[in-house]
């Protein structure tokens, strides 16, 4: 009797495992509507992507509040690019918080503060890839303290994992005063950097890819050879 009760509570136990399962995923894959911005339409599915990331930066602490930003070309409109709109909770992403303009132009009302950044690096990755690409400003701790050592040009992983799929990422400060050579610094490290982030110096990374995916994970690899990396400072290990 009591393997029998054992088995059913286990019965209960598993099928309530398969409900939460099929609840987080249904919060996971909310249908979004699609949104038009002036001549700009952007289709249900990327707004979906787009609140998807927010909340997987999120979890990944990669993001907190009103941080970060997240940006793509627009896969069937050539020219224009998508992107989380300023002081928006990527947490919280849904189509309120999107806006759309053409590179080259003047940014949309309500867009990011470094619109001309994510401009810049969409524009970098998509000679590369031959058109799409994506990028994602988020500002994770580790990497945003690694950043801030005085002098330092380079952060690099010590992982292996780290050294394989990120290896070298270049520094650039921060120039309000001179935007277009800040911009032009931050094309060229990206290059150097093999085409995958650009770290500001005390303000996160830049991480890019043919899809929202692929900056994720670039920048999730980041963050945690950042974290490795300060870790092995703490204990004083011998590197």
């Amino acid at each position: 009797m009591e393997i029998a009760r054992l088995t059913a509570e286990i019965e209960r136990l598993r099928g309530s495992l398969v409900g939460a399962a099929e609840v987080i995923e249904e919060i996971e894959e909310t249908p979004m509507p699609p949104i038009v911005l002036d001549d700009i339409v952007v289709p249900p599915h990327i707004v979906a992507d787009f609140a998807r990331m927010g909340r997987q930066l999120s979890r990944e602490a990669l993001v907190k509040g009103t941080m970060g930003a997240i940006s793509m070309l627009h896969p069937d409109e050539p020219g224009l690019m998508v992107s989380t709109r300023h002081s928006t909770m990527l947490s919280r992403l849904d189509e309120r918080g999107i806006v759309g303009g053409r590179l080259g132009g003047n940014p949309p009302r309500g867009s990011i503060s470094d619109w001309k950044v994510h401009e810049v690096l969409l524009a970098s990755v998509a000679l590369v890839t031959g058109g799409p690409a994506a990028c994602i400003h988020m500002q994770g701790p580790y990497t945003t303290a690694a950043s801030c050592e005085k002098d330092l040009i380079l952060v690099q992983p010590i992982d292996i994992i780290g050294k394989e799929h990120i290896g070298k990422v270049v520094i650039v400060d921060l120039d309000d005063d001179e935007q277009e050579e800040f911009l032009r610094q931050v094309a060229e490290a990206l290059q150097q950097g093999g085409m995958r982030c650009v770290v500001v110096r005390g303000h996160g990374a830049y991480a890019v890819g043919a899809n929202l995916d692929q900056a994720m994970a670039n920048a999730a690899m980041l963050e945690h050879s950042m974290q490795i990396l300060l870790l092995a400072r703490q204990a004083d290990l011998k590197i």
